[in-house]
């Protein structure tokens, strides 16, 4: 997802450097763990899905379990202004259960190069709705998460695979997952432990937190990028940053808009920590 977002956020920033400024180290991991309240996080994976097809020319898998109603303001203002190629690049599909969402991946294994363009990026929007439900323990959701992410992760290895024989780009994962302490009101906290096992499979963090003391009338999350798949070499030093962060604005019209953020770096040898410069 990084190399996506990246093209994401020069599209959709607020003053943000060149790309020659920051970069993402190529060794960095494909899979990527989406954290937060989905009323932002299916947005940000529309519109990632639809920079990937149109500006990369992926093909892209969407898994979600409802229906998709409308596009984002920054969706529908990008998807007018490109062929209809580009958008039958982008395959929704709808699987209601945890069972169907299994057959849904596993059936990816039968797909022939030769014959069908392979997805290059799988999303799965709202996880948690999948291992999450009614009767269901936490043991037994833990376990349906380690036995899908683990499919996902084979799936994505093995059209990676096979997208080299034919100079493909490689599978990438994002998986959305919205936490029980997520959008809810009040003290309300309880340890999710679906997520140390999603972190197993998912080496690129994506947390998204809604801020409550912004003083503007628009809707405001911090997004910060981290994990030990990530790393970015900082104009070129040579430092590696800790993170990535920005300031997610959503409009009242849904369109969102991207302001860089200071993110600190590694800790130097005095035993300080730096800042990262993806501030403009």
């Amino acid at each position: 997802m990084v190399d996506i977002l990246s093209v994401v956020l020069h599209r959709y920033g607020s003053q943000l450097h060149t790309s020659g400024d920051i970069k993402v180290s190529p060794q960095t991991e494909n899979s990527t763990l989406l954290v937060g309240d989905k009323t932002i996080t299916r947005s940000l994976l529309l519109l990632t899905a639809l920079t990937a097809a149109s500006e990369l020319e992926y093909k892209v898998l969407f898994f979600t379990q409802s229906q998709i109603q409308s596009l984002p303001e920054n969706v529908q203002d990008l998807s007018a202004s490109l062929k209809p190629d580009s958008l039958k690049k982008i395959r929704f599909v709808y699987p209601k259960t945890l069972e169907e969402l299994l057959e849904d991946v596993a059936s990816l294994h039968e797909l022939v190069p030769e014959t069908v363009q392979l997805p290059s990026l799988l999303i799965i929007d709202g996880f948690e709705r999948y291992v999450r439900v009614h009767g269901r323990t936490q043991q037994d959701s833990r376990s349906a998460t380690a036995y899908i992410v683990a499919l996902l992760h084979d799936t994505a290895v093995f059209l990676g695979t096979r997208s080299q024989k034919i100079q493909q780009p490689p599978c990438r994962v994002i998986v959305s997952y919205q936490p029980e302490w997520e959008g809810r009101q009040g003290d309300t906290f309880a340890l999710d432990t679906n997520l140390f096992v999603l972190e197993r499979y998912l080496q690129v963090r994506c947390n998204i937190h809604k801020v409550t003391d912004s003083g503007e009338a628009q809707n405001e999350w911090m997004m910060y990028l981290s994990g030990p798949g990530f790393q970015v070499d900082d104009h070129g030093t040579g430092e590696k940053c800790l993170g990535l962060q920005w300031r997610v604005v959503m409009h009242p019209n849904g369109a969102l808009e991207f302001r860089p953020e200071t993110a600190p770096k590694e800790q130097t040898s005095g035993g300080q920590h730096s800042d990262c410069g993806n501030e403009a």
